[in-house]
């Protein structure tokens, strides 16, 4: 007997609740911005660096994630500059760098250290780092 078992790549059953994405990447249409809401993600589109880390400071209770596609903004330097920025101003928001530079997927246990996902990143890479970015919150929402 064979048994088959097939599922849609492209989409993914929710993570938690409803969490505010900021999306920093080099295109609004970005299929990456479709794969977060996907995972449950209110996903906002920022395609210049410095313009979404504007916005992120301004209103640090607003987002419960910072994705960045380095590739797409500039490079890895770029996602560091952003790590860099964001530790000076006290910065709390968990953070997903996604970058073909990576030698391979990093899910650090300090809630302080970026998650470091390798591009192109797969439907199952992206909700594991979504997850592990969210752990608290998800934790939060079972007890």
């Amino acid at each position: 007997m064979q048994i088959s078992h097939s599922f849609d790549q492209d989409f993914a059953l929710p993570v938690g609740g409803a969490v505010r994405v900021l999306l920093i990447t080099g295109a609004s249409d970005d299929p990456l911005a479709i794969r977060l809401r996907a995972l449950g993600g209110l996903v906002d589109v920022e395609t210049e660096l410095y313009a979404a880390l504007s916005e992120l400071i301004d209103d640090p209770s607003g987002y419960g994630l910072v994705v960045i596609d380095c590739d797409r903004i500039g490079g890895a330097e770029s996602g560091e500059a952003a790590i860099r920025t964001l530790k000076a101003v006290d910065s709390r928001v968990p953070l997903i760098m996604i970058s073909e530079s990576h030698a391979a997927h990093s899910f650090p246990e300090d809630r302080g250290t970026a998650i470091r996902l390798r591009a192109p990143v797969s439907v199952v890479g992206l909700r594991v780092g979504y997850e592990h970015a969210l752990r608290d919150r998800m934790i939060w929402n079972a007890a």
